[in-house]
């Protein structure tokens, strides 16, 4: 046979001694020098490795260690006047690893199951709920509540500082606020961080409202007139209507055209009873236009009834009560009572009565306003028309579920001081038409007489003394027969015929009949 191995020494000799011819059997010497001259096996992956072979280590014991020498007396001594230590230091105290849940297996030894090599450190696991988070694991503050039981002694000083900032918002669990008031008395440092933060949270201010504040553009003028007087300044008695017609304005002027037709319940007190009227937030506007127009025609100007009822004019019918004048501007223009128009003129009538009253200074302050059965000087009659712009703007904003607030203080003052002067009068007409009881005594013009002492608290408020015996008598602190005191807007109110004079949550002290004149009487200054 030719093969590859036919040209080796012996290859075709031991194939045939192997065959049983001359050289003998398969096993002579042909076989034996064909075996000489083959070809090795191949060699194991072990006899391959550069690594020396595994040599199992021998089964002999290990050497015992020698004995410790034994201590000396001296050493057993000293060891006895040691302080023996019977409890160990919490951070070298020892702790039972975490009992597995009942009906779960045994957690591995390393994360993935295997036990780590030898030298190499097993993998830190997780804190469990027996055992506490290292500093890099605590939990934010208000992340998680304090488990239950846990106090300021179990937790780290550095878990309780991080949750000052939320104790001081007071947006601790009732856990967390506990643990950190109880660290708070035995760490001095972190309780005056406590303190500083405290202090902190009390400059943050609320959310402001986002309508602007009613006083600004008083305080806006006022600022400007301190620093440029203008050539014409407006009077002290006039600034308060001026004042309260432009809030009342700024409100109309915020107003959807729908809220126009709110149904508005005017109020008062007739002098026996409480009336009532409803119309819309347009005819109080109309009302207000109809009434203002007794002040223009005062000074000068043109009388906006004139304009609305022609026949009036022609019939020369002049000035007459404010009911009388408001009823026939409803009659006359029904379209006002459904539709802002009554606005413009109203606004353009303030503005030409305030620009006159400066222009003409204190010679327009004396003059006669003819009110039907009384009259006031125009300084007065502006002062009532500030206050019933004020309450008829209340009445508003009522209707339409808007906030309103007070006027200025000194205006506000102005207006208490007008129905404190007007309450001697008031009296005495409600005793000519039988309403009140004749007067204990009969007083002379300029002669003492009894008073009582009205005592206006709060903003704008102050000591009056109302004459009871006669509207020009001469009263005293020490002629008072009786003190009656109560808040200025509550004041107010009862001015406006608001509030019943028995329901008046006044302070009453003295006389029970003066007291009950005076509360009556300023509720009779109401009207329509």
């Amino acid at each position: 046979m030719n093969g590859p191995y036919e040209d080796f020494p012996g290859g075709r000799d031991g194939g045939t001694g192997g065959a049983g011819g001359t050289g003998g059997t398969g096993d002579g010497e042909g076989g034996a020098r064909g075996g000489a001259h083959r070809i090795p096996p191949p060699r194991s992956p072990a006899e391959d490795s550069p690594f020396e072979p595994y040599e199992p280590r021998s089964q002999e014991p290990e050497p015992e260690p020698e004995p410790r020498p034994r201590p000396d007396a001296a050493d057993a001594q000293e060891a006895q006047d040691a302080p023996e230590v019977t409890e160990l230091p919490r951070q070298f105290e020892l702790r039972e690893p975490p009992a597995p849940h009942p009906g779960t297996a045994p957690a591995p030894h390393g994360p993935s199951g295997r036990t780590p090599p030898r030298g190499q450190p097993l993998p830190q696991e997780k804190a469990t709920h027996g055992e506490q988070a290292g500093p890099e694991e605590q939990p934010a503050s208000g992340e998680q509540p304090l488990p239950e039981g846990l106090s300021a002694g179990q937790l780290d000083h550095r878990v309780l500082k991080s949750l000052l900032g939320a104790w001081a918002l007071a947006a601790c669990s009732a856990e967390e606020t506990a643990a950190v008031e109880g660290h708070l008395s035995e760490c001095g440092a972190c309780a005056d961080e406590a303190l500083r933060l405290r202090d902190a949270v009390g400059l943050l201010h609320p959310e402001d409202s986002l309508d602007l504040d009613p006083m600004l553009r008083s305080q806006v003028l006022e600022g400007c007139m301190v620093r440029r007087a203008p050539r014409v300044p407006v009077p002290e008695w006039a600034a308060p209507y001026d004042a309260e017609a432009s809030r009342l304005d700024a409100l109309l002027r915020d107003m959807a055209d729908a809220e126009w037709f709110a149904p508005v319940l005017l109020r008062w007190f007739d002098g026996r009873q409480h009336a009532e009227r409803e119309t819309t937030v347009a005819g109080v506007i109309a009302h207000l236009l109809a009434v203002d127009g007794l002040v223009a025609t005062a000074l000068g100007l043109p009388d906006p009834l004139d304009a609305a009822v022609p026949e009036r004019a022609a019939q020369g019918g002049g000035p007459s009560g404010p009911a009388r004048r408001t009823e026939e501007f409803w009659n006359a223009d029904c379209d006002v009572l459904r539709t802002p128009s009554a606005r413009g003129p109203w606004r353009e009538q303030g503005h030409a009565m305030v620009r006159t009253a400066s222009f003409a200074g204190s010679g327009a302050a004396g003059l006669d306003v003819l009110y039907g059965d009384f009259t006031l000087p125009v300084r007065d009659a502006l002062l009532d028309r500030a206050f019933e712009c004020w309450m008829h703007a209340e009445d508003i904003a009522d209707a339409i579920h808007y906030p309103y607030t007070a006027p200025q203080g000194k205006h506000m003052h102005r207006m208490v001081d007008l129905a404190a002067r007007l309450l001697p009068g008031t009296i005495a007409w409600r005793r000519r038409t039988g309403l009140a009881g004749a007067p204990q005594r009969l007083t002379t013009a300029g002669a003492p007489g009894r008073a009582l002492h009205l005592e206006v608290e709060g903003d704008g408020g102050g000591d009056w003394y109302i004459p009871l015996d006669s509207p020009a008598a001469s009263v005293r602190p020490d002629d008072a027969v009786a003190h009656v005191a109560l808040d200025s807007y509550e004041f107010c109110q009862l001015v406006a015929g608001h509030v019943p004079p028995l329901e008046t949550a006044a302070g009453q002290d003295g006389d029970p009949e003066a007291v009950r004149d005076v509360l009556f009487a300023a509720a009779s200054l109401s009207r329509m």
